[in-house]
C-alpha cells in the first residue's frame, strides 16, 4: 500500500490550515459589521461560528508545530500526540465559542420580544461573498483528503474515519458546517424579511447551534480516541502480521499490540514463538533484521519491540483473548 511521507502531509496540512485561518478572519469581521446592520441573530451566530472557526485554526497550527518536535528524554516516543491535543481543544473551541453562543442568540430571539429586521440585502451580499470564500477552503480540504485517500486505496468516508492526522478532518469538518450554517442564515434571514417574523431568524440561529454541538462532539469523539491510544491502521496491522507469520525463524505470532503516538507514527510490539532450536546469536540476529525489513516495509513504524515469548504460556494467551477474543495462538 503506497505511504505518504509525514513531511509532505504536515506540509500540505499546515497550508490546509493556514488557507482555512486567513477565510475564516474575514469572513468573521463581514459577519459581525453585517449582523450589526441587520440585527439578526443568525448573522451574529454565523460571526460567532466564524470567530469560533479562526480560533480553530490556529489551535490547529500549534498542533501541527509542536507535534512535530523531534523525541527527547522526557517524551521517548516524540510529541506526536500534541496534535491530538490541541485538535481536541480546537474542538471545544467550536462548541464554546460558536455553539453556545448560536444557542443563547436563538432563544433570546425566539422567546423574547419581536425584533424589527434592518438592510436585509446587507445580510445576503455578506452571506454570498462569505460562501465563496469558505468553498475556496472547503475545497483545498477536500483535495488533502482526496489525495490522501487516493495514496491509502480508500475510499474518501473511509480515509477520513480511520486518518489518524486530525488537522484535515478539522478543517474539512468546520468548513462543511460553515457552508450549512450560512444557508441557514441566509434562509433565516429570508423568510424574516419575507413574513417579518424574527421568529425564523431565531430557528435559523438554534439550527446552526445543533450543527456546530454535532461537529465539535464528533470531532473531540475522534481526538480522544487517538489521545487514549487507538490501534494503528487496520490495513497496517494485518500487513505486519503476514509478514511476521512467513518469517522463517518465527513459528507463531502470538500477540500484536500498535498504537498511533503521532501522525504517520506508529508503536508496534509484536510477541513472537520463535524455533526453538535457535541460539541466543541466532536469535538477535532474526530480531535485527526482522526490525529492519518492517521499517523498510512500513516507514510509519515508529518503534518497533519484537519480544520472544513461548504459545503455551497460559497466562500470556488469557491476556490475548480477552483483548482480542477467541483466536488461535
Amino acid at each position: 500500500m503506497p505511504e505518504r511521507s509525514e513531511k509532505s502531509g504536515g506540509g500540505e496540512s499546515t497550508l490546509t490550515v493556514l488557507l482555512a485561518l486567513a477565510v475564516n478572519l474575514a469572513i468573521a469581521i463581514m459577519k459581525a459589521v453585517a449582523g450589526v446592520i441587520t440585527g439578526s441573530a443568525a448573522m451574529m451566530s454565523e460571526a460567532a461560528h466564524s470567530v469560533a472557526d479562526t480560533f480553530t485554526e490556529g489551535l490547529l497550527l500549534t498542533a501541527l508545530r509542536r507535534s512535530g518536535r523531534a523525541a527527547d528524554r522526557k517524551h521517548p516516543f516524540g510529541y506526536g500526540k500534541e496534535r491530538y491535543f490541541w485538535s481536541l481543544l480546537a474542538a471545544v473551541s467550536i462548541f464554546v465559542s460558536g455553539a453556545v453562543f448560536a444557542f443563547y442568540e436563538g432563544f433570546r430571539t425566539v422567546f423574547g420580544a419581536p425584533e424589527e429586521q434592518t438592510s436585509p440585502v446587507v445580510g445576503y451580499v455578506v452571506l454570498a461573498i462569505a460562501f465563496a470564500l469558505e468553498s475556496v477552503s472547503w475545497a483545498q480540504a477536500v483535495r488533502q483528503v482526496r489525495r490522501g485517500a487516493r495514496e491509502e486505496e480508500r475510499s474518501f468516508l473511509e480515509f477520513l474515519r480511520v486518518s489518524d492526522d486530525p488537522t484535515v478532518k478539522t478543517v474539512l469538518l468546520e468548513d462543511s458546517a460553515a457552508l450549512v450554517g450560512l444557508l441557514l442564515a441566509f434562509g433565516g434571514i429570508g423568510l424574516h424579511h419575507l413574513t417579518g417574523s424574527s421568529l425564523w431568524d431565531g430557528v435559523a440561529s438554534l439550527l446552526i447551534g445543533v450543527l456546530l454541538a454535532v461537529v465539535a462532539f464528533t470531532l473531540a469523539s475522534t481526538n480522544r480516541g487517538l489521545l487514549i491510544g487507538r490501534q494503528a491502521d487496520p490495513h497496517l496491522v494485518r500487513a505486519v502480521w503476514a509478514e511476521l507469520r512467513d518469517v522463517p525463524e518465527v513459528e507463531q505470532v502470538v500477540d500484536l499490540l500498535t498504537m498511533a503516538v503521532g501522525t504517520d507514527r506508529v508503536l508496534l510490539c509484536a510477541r513472537l514463538d520463535f524455533d526453538d532450536a535457535l541460539g541466543v546469536a541466532e536469535l538477535e540476529r532474526a530480531c535485527v533484521r526482522i526490525d529492519d525489513e518492517l521499517r523498510q516495509a512500513h516507514p510509519e513504524l515508529d518503534e518497533v519491540f519484537l519480544e520472544p515469548v513461548p504459545r503455551t504460556d497460559q497466562a500470556l494467551r488469557a491476556r490475548v483473548l480477552a483483548r482480542y477474543g477467541d483466536v488461535r495462538l
